[in-house]
């Protein structure tokens, strides 16, 4: 099949005008007429996952977080991004990226079923559909009521993580939670707005930590990487199941920092 016929079907199914004003997204790198073979998932194109499609064989690749965000006066080996350019465009492999249309169009919905929410409502409605409303985040009730601490480790177990961090006093009873992919401090708001009791996000730094828990909000903390790794399987599964012809693999899944 041709990128184009990929990108085409993906961009009806997370169009590209749901996406932030500030982001970059579609095809990045390459030739829509070229044929595709092998698509390679991944959160971040860093070198590391570069290298790991192009021994994979790969002819596209997939990425949640654009690679380029800002415009390029200069392509060349002397930083990172312009190596990574020069390396699809010498492996002839075409690179798209889905970053904010996916967050509202895929992930919010995804991050929810993996915490198994029930009364499912919008966080931040970004978009009117003729279906339903449409953005970042969701809010909804837990299973069940647990403590603080149980919902951390609930939250840990569901996305298989290493850690998480927990700001607000571990005993108290939870069942209203709002969760927003990567990094959702500034949707604090709307979670509070919602009548969320904890919100499950990334990136949350001290000052917004104490400061959400003194408005009557913890916060799990579970790393913008741990929240949105499940692109790739998601993605996956979806591509596998339309296009059965087309081979499709995901980079390994290895956290960005360790724990010493």
């Amino acid at each position: 099949m041709k990128v184009r016929e990929l990108t085409d079907w993906l961009e009806g199914e997370y169009p590209g005008n749901m996406a932030e004003d500030w982001d970059n997204v579609g095809l990045l790198v390459g030739d829509d007429g070229q044929e595709v073979h092998h698509v390679f998932l991944a959160l971040d194109l860093t070198e590391a996952v570069l290298e790991e499609a192009v021994k994979a064989q790969a002819d596209m690749i997939i990425t949640h977080h654009p690679m380029i965000f800002r415009g390029m006066k200069k392509i060349n080996n002397h930083d990172f991004t312009g190596r990574k350019v020069l390396s699809l465009i010498r492996h002839n492999i075409s690179y798209f990226a889905m970053h904010t249309n996916y967050d509202v169009m895929g992930m919010a919905e995804l991050s929810a079923d993996y915490l198994k929410l029930k009364e499912r409502q919008v966080l931040s409605v970004t978009a009117e559909t003729e279906q339903r409303p449409q953005g970042f985040g969701r809010v909804g009730k837990l299973p069940e009521p647990m403590s603080l601490k149980e919902c951390a480790l609930y939250v840990k177990e569901a996305l298989s993580l290493n850690d998480v961090r927990l700001y607000g006093e571990p005993e108290q009873m939870v069942e209203t939670a709002a969760v927003c992919t990567g990094s959702g401090k500034s949707m604090i708001p709307d979670a509070l707005k919602k009548g969320a009791q904890v919100y499950i996000t990334g990136d949350i730094d001290h000052h917004t930590g104490i400061d959400a828990t003194a408005q009557g909000l913890a916060v799990i903390d579970a790393g913008h990487y741990g929240t949105e790794y499940i692109f790739m399987e998601a993605v996956s599964r979806k591509l596998s199941a339309e296009f059965p012809e087309l081979k499709v693999s995901c980079a390994r899944i290895v956290s960005p920092y360790t724990l010493l």
